[in-house]
């Protein structure tokens, strides 16, 4: 009996397929989702690192725990001004990179 050989495939071939090919509007947006996502797992992590339950993370930040809540569950409804006030309140470093095709800008 012939052994069926199984193709694999690697992620990015499976997002092409399945998402969208790089640079088309769905794939835009999921990858954009997925880092909202994975920046408030980051913030649900150090908060937690710091020992600090999402009420006094509010108070220190000064928004309600809902907000707390619903950013560490994705930070896309979040501004810029918030977050970075999340990250200070938990004196957490936060880094930011700006591509321009495939040079990285720095500052300074």
């Amino acid at each position: 009996m012939a052994t069926k050989e199984l193709k694999t495939y690697s992620l990015a071939e499976m997002k092409d397929k399945y998402i969208g090919e790089v640079g088309t509007q769905e794939r835009d947006e999921y990858e954009y989702e997925l880092r909202m996502d994975v920046l408030g797992r980051m913030i649900k992590t150090a908060r937690q690192e710091r020992n600090l339950t999402q009420e006094e993370l509010g108070r220190l930040v000064g928004v309600q725990k809902a907000q707390i809540s619903k950013l560490e569950s994705s930070a896309n409804s979040a501004t810029i001004d918030t977050i970075l006030k999340v990250f200070k309140a938990l004196k957490a470093e936060i880094n930011f990179n700006v591509k321009l095709e495939d040079k990285f800008i720095k500052l300074g």
